[in-house]
């Protein structure tokens, strides 16, 4: 469709007064301004794009996501005879955890077709239950493959097959103007679909040092936390995820993940169930002009190192402070910002090539990046799979618990007990974490796995010893009337 020539009509204005000395209409312009479209390149910036197509084509592929998560209630403090017994010294009496349900909502998208689904850290975090639902209204349970809060990517997996998949885009190619839409469940509200032009690319947000954010102004509010964001392409090009708000609401600026650095997270979430990041160890400031001439710098550009680390890959590869880092493999840094940006897309143990600013010269420094080593993450993920295959799930009580091995049980010095690897239902209502030792069942010391569902056989409520740091603490689960 080709957009016409067209006319802006500055219409006449009038005023009016009341009584006698009212005044005639008086025309402020003579005939119509004529405004005339030429260039073909700017008829078709001015169309505006039909986003029907995109949503029949990709609509499928979005899920909203429904997080449970136990929440601790603070019994004592609700109790009306708690100020009584403050205000006279006397000794409040312990009580037993209690936890209360919490629901919350939020967006994702599915990377492949066997149930791989992509959303925010923040919006499973701390989940004791996650259900995903299709557009076609089908409620599936996920299980949280892992999560990394640096870059607020989650991996979920749904046991289910044939499932679409969105296709990936290169946000790398995104212009600042081209139209861009956003699908989730603002406040709940099922595949909503809005639409914005790119604002800005590589926007960095005070605490959020890894990620160079695609900033927008496509409507995005609660609930559209994890929900991809398209390209006209039906391309995902970014997982959205922040908004700038003094209200809580939205406010014409949005923030979203880049595609790229989400799936490279979550291949490792996939692999170990952890991500790593590069560790440089400086801290930085922004090169300012007077910095930049004090220093014989020609232009206000780099990375002002401040400090370096003691025991830091940065000390180790002799980086001093003074330094002005200008590039990191040959990407330029023209702001201070990016150079933790480029440092925590990378992964540890990956070689860099700094060009460094130092007495009036350049000089190119070769660095190894620390962090956690992914051999260890590869490490405690087999030891988690190891785990998983030899524990017992006992489903009346929402119990999974697995025999402790030998170090552990050296490290909590007790040679009894089990240890939760997950909770549910019953259990999770009753305060039982992951990770506590269960070291009694109805005072009956525990040696393994399967004497707890021996003695659990046939009961509808028992009493758990639990030891949890250094504090032990009974806990009873009832499941029915006795």
């Amino acid at each position: 469709m080709k957009i016409k020539p067209f006319s802006l009509l500055v219409l006449s204005s009038v005023l009016f007064a009341c009584g006698n000395n009212a005044t005639k209409p008086v025309p402020v312009a003579s005939s119509p301004i004529q405004i005339t479209v030429e260039s073909s390149e700017l008829k078709n910036a001015l169309q505006l794009p039909n986003f029907a197509a995109l949503v029949k084509q990709v609509g499928n592929t979005v899920v909203n996501i429904t997080a449970e998560t136990a929440v601790p209630t603070n019994a004592v403090d609700s109790d009306p005879f708690f100020d009584l017994f403050r205000q006279f010294g006397q000794q409040i009496p312990r009580q037993q955890p209690k936890t209360q349900i919490r629901t919350s909502m939020g967006s994702g998208f599915i990377i492949s077709q066997d149930g791989y689904i992509l959303t925010n850290s923040h919006v499973v975090d701390g989940a004791k239950k996650i259900t995903v639902k299709t557009t076609d209204k089908r409620e599936l349970s996920a299980k949280l493959i892992g999560q990394d809060d640096k870059t607020d990517i989650a991996l979920l997996k749904v046991t289910t097959n044939n499932l679409t998949a969105v296709k990936i885009g290169d946000p790398n190619k995104l212009e600042v103007g081209e139209w861009v839409a956003a699908i989730g469940a603002p406040f709940g509200f099922d595949n909503s679909v809005t639409q914005g032009i790119v604002s800005a690319k590589g926007r960095s947000i005070a605490g959020d040092t890894i990620v160079p954010f695609i900033q927008s102004d496509v409507p995005i509010n609660p609930g559209n936390s994890g929900g991809p964001l398209f390209n006209l392409n039906g391309e995902v090009v970014g997982i959205n995820s922040q908004i700038y708000s003094r209200s809580g609401g939205y406010m014409g600026i949005s923030f979203s993940i880049p595609i790229d650095i989400a799936v490279n997270i979550a291949n490792q979430l996939k692999q170990y169930g952890k991500a790593a990041h590069g560790l440089l160890g400086v801290q930085v400031q922004p090169v300012t002009n007077d910095i930049a001439r004090s220093f014989g710098l020609k232009t206000a550009t780099g990375a002002l190192i401040a400090q370096v680390m003691p025991s830091s890959p940065a000390y180790t590869a002799g980086l001093k402070t003074g330094d002005i880092i200008l590039a990191v493999d040959d990407k330029e840094i023209t702001d201070s910002n990016q150079l933790p940006l480029i440092i925590g897309s990378k992964k540890p143990c990956d070689k860099v090539v700094l060009r460094v600013f130092r007495n009036t010269h350049e000089l190119n420094i070769n660095a190894v990046l620390g962090g956690e080593s992914m051999a260890k993450a590869d490490s405690q993920a087999k030891a988690n799979k190891e785990l998983e295959r030899n524990s017992i799930k006992l489903d009346k009580f929402g119990l999974t618990i697995a025999n402790l091995d030998s170090q552990t049980q050296r490290q909590l010095n007790t040679n009894a007990g089990v240890v939760v690897i997950n909770v549910e239902n019953v259990a999770q209502m009753s305060g039982i974490q992951e990770g506590d030792v269960i070291l009694s069942v109805n005072n009956k010391e525990i040696t393994g796995i399967n004497q707890v569902q021996q003695i659990l056989k046939g009961k509808n409520v028992a009493a758990f010893l639990i030891l949890r740091g250094n504090q032990r603490v009974y806990i009873t689960l009832s499941v029915g009337a006795q």
